[in-house]
């Protein structure tokens, strides 16, 4: 299943517009090179718009706002709807502050993204409308465990069953759900928590697999978060001892490079639920 769609991403060579924030920006351009996909970022309103007009998929990552780019986000996520093209929401530190979540709400409810991609305390905060998370990463009693992963699961299902989208929560276990399924993904590695937009890339890799793949959004969505937990296993196992998070980073992308769809359909580690 995975390596189909992994080899549409490859031979559609999906261009996505990400208006994401200015930490990652360079690293989400690779890792959608890596992927196969094209990269493109405009966040001037003026350019926003005309820009997602010749792009299959847009991301809207809202981890650096101002208030230019958050009339940007809406206008080019509004045109993106027009167009139908699948738009992926990751709501940065959303319960962070009230402009986070005042802006990911209505993003939420004006754009209508066609997957959502966060953290389990950024997901509580737009299902509740409110919320508090520490800086951009899940509060300790908010992980996704063993112990707790079927009410998680069940959780990110309803939501996507309000929202209409795609709900991709990632932690030290991921959840990717739809109203009905939800795969429950152990890929990754520790270490990738160390690595500042390992999420973003995520995000962005994302949106060029469901680009490439519209017509099953949940499957792809899975495939893009195994996709990247599988990267990080597989830097991890070139790391020697002389190597920190700054190589693990260099690995990742490395590993998305060179992965192929059949390592892709062998490595991916998941049940549905």
């Amino acid at each position: 299943m995975f390596e189909q769609i992994f080899e549409n991403v490859r031979g559609k060579s999906p261009l996505v517009h990400c208006i994401t924030n200015y930490v990652t920006v360079n690293d989400c351009a690779n890792m959608l090179l890596a992927c196969g996909g094209s990269p493109i970022m405009a966040d001037d309103p003026e350019d926003a718009v005309e820009i997602t007009g010749i792009c299959g998929g847009l991301v809207i990552n809202i981890g650096t706002l101002n208030q230019r780019t958050i009339l940007a986000m809406l206008a080019a996520g509004k045109r993106a709807g027009e167009l139908g093209h699948p738009v992926v929401l990751d709501p940065v530190g959303a319960g962070a502050s009230a402009l986070r979540t005042d802006t990911a709400l209505k993003i939420l409810e004006e754009v209508k993204p066609a997957v959502i991609r966060g953290n389990i305390s950024e997901m509580k905060t737009l299902a509740l409308g409110s919320g508090t998370t520490r800086g951009v990463d899940a509060d300790v009693a908010d992980r996704v465990t063993e112990d707790n992963l079927e009410g998680a699961a069940s959780f990110a299902r309803e939501f996507a069953r309000r929202t209409g989208a795609v709900i991709a929560v990632t932690g030290a276990i991921d959840i990717v759900a739809d109203g009905e399924r939800a795969f429950c993904i152990r890929n990754g590695r520790p270490e990738m928590s160390s690595i500042t937009g390992t999420g973003c890339q995520l995000s962005a890799l994302t949106a060029a697999f469901v680009t490439a793949n519209q017509d099953r959004l949940l499957e792809a969505s899975a495939a893009a978060v195994c996709a990247m937990g599988l990267c990080g296993e597989i830097a991890h196992g070139r790391m020697t001892g002389m190597d920190g998070n700054a190589s693990c980073r260099n690995y990742i992308i490395d590993a998305m490079y060179r992965l192929t769809p059949a390592e892709l359909e062998k490595g991916a580690k998941y049940e549905v639920r």
